[in-house]
């Protein structure tokens, strides 16, 4: 199940885009808090097989955000991802470690694609950031157990300090 956040005009326009930032758990809970945000769902992207049957090889934990490009466009989408993320660590997000836990932003749409080029050209540490741009190969979302998990156990484990995983909801 989407986890739904705005209710938002039936007749704007929807985009997606998927963000890879260590353990998935906190990502949503961060991101599904942003203005502009229509849904998340919790999954697994650019896997080395179709499925996750029994494994989940190659694959990045990540969050599948859809969302109004009129109300938040990708590279605002992608500056909030950087402020979860630690850009310079090559598979690892604080305690999380492994090729699943590393840094990425997918999509299908190469517009998305190249604005996340840019937004990582056009800083001053370029050289040093390891997040993956690529477009999305494959998706599969994740159990029940994955989605909205810091909602529903909130004393969980998660990189994302609790000051930064809440600064945007509302009250």
């Amino acid at each position: 199940m989407k986890t739904q956040q705005h209710n938002k005009n039936a007749n704007s326009k929807r985009e997606v885009i998927y963000f890879a930032g260590g353990c998935l758990w906190g990502v949503q809970e961060f991101i599904k808090h942003l203005s502009g945000v229509f849904a998340t769902e919790a999954g697994r992207a650019n896997g080395l097989t179709d499925t996750t049957k029994g494994t989940y090889d190659g694959y990045a934990e990540c969050v599948e955000v859809s969302f109004d490009p009129s109300a938040v466009n990708v590279n605002e989408l992608i500056g909030y991802f950087f402020e979860i993320i630690d850009p310079y660590s090559l598979n690892k997000q604080g305690e999380d470690v492994g090729k699943k836990y590393r840094t990425g932003i997918y999509s299908k749409q190469s517009s998305h694609l190249k604005t996340a080029i840019g937004f990582i050209k056009h800083r001053d540490d370029a050289d040093k950031i390891v997040v993956e741009i690529l477009p999305l190969l494959n998706y599969v979302k994740s159990d029940e157990e994955h989605q909205e998990r810091l909602t529903r156990f909130p004393n969980d484990y998660c990189h994302i300090p609790k000051k930064i995983l809440h600064k945007y909801k509302s009250s």
